[in-house]
């Protein structure tokens, strides 16, 4: 029940982010080809200061600058998504991934992706009996660890 896809050909979830930006007829300076690879390489959530520190290690010639205007460009075309998860900082993700929910670390700040067919399940319940088809949600846990 994620947000529909905004990839214009083709299988979303094969195109990288370089592509998409492409097919949406964004310019691609070699910057913003260096800060699109390291997004698509990112297994994480990272804020602008961490993809900043990536791309900077691959072309020292980018600046933070750079890369706050590139981050906004690429979620207005909808290619990134933004999230903020209480702790202050916008962290990043690539938009047409598949539909994952977060569970955040309240100590640590790590974000764990999961999946479960009852809790969607439940969403798409809760929604129809209050008589709405649901259309997308976020879902985000905030815990700490259990004590062992």
């Amino acid at each position: 029940m994620g947000k529909p896809s905004l990839a214009c050909d083709g299988d979303a979830m094969t195109d990288t982010i370089l592509e998409r930006c492409e097919d949406r007829g964004l310019r691609m300076t070699d910057q913003r080809r260096v800060i699109a690879g390291v997004l698509q390489d990112s297994d994480d959530h990272p804020d602008v200061e961490e993809l900043y520190a990536r791309a900077s290690a691959q072309d020292p010639r980018i600046s933070i600058a750079t890369v706050y205007r590139t981050v906004k460009l690429f979620e207005e075309a909808g290619i990134l998504e933004k999230h903020e998860f209480g702790d202050g900082r916008a962290r990043y993700e690539d938009a047409d991934r598949d539909h994952h929910d977060h569970l955040i670390d309240m100590h640590t700040g790590e974000v764990i992706e999961f999946v479960d067919p009852e809790i969607e399940a439940l969403q798409v319940k809760i929604a129809q009996k209050l008589g709405y088809r649901l259309k997308g949600h976020r879902l985000e846990l905030y815990g700490v660890p259990i004590k062992k």
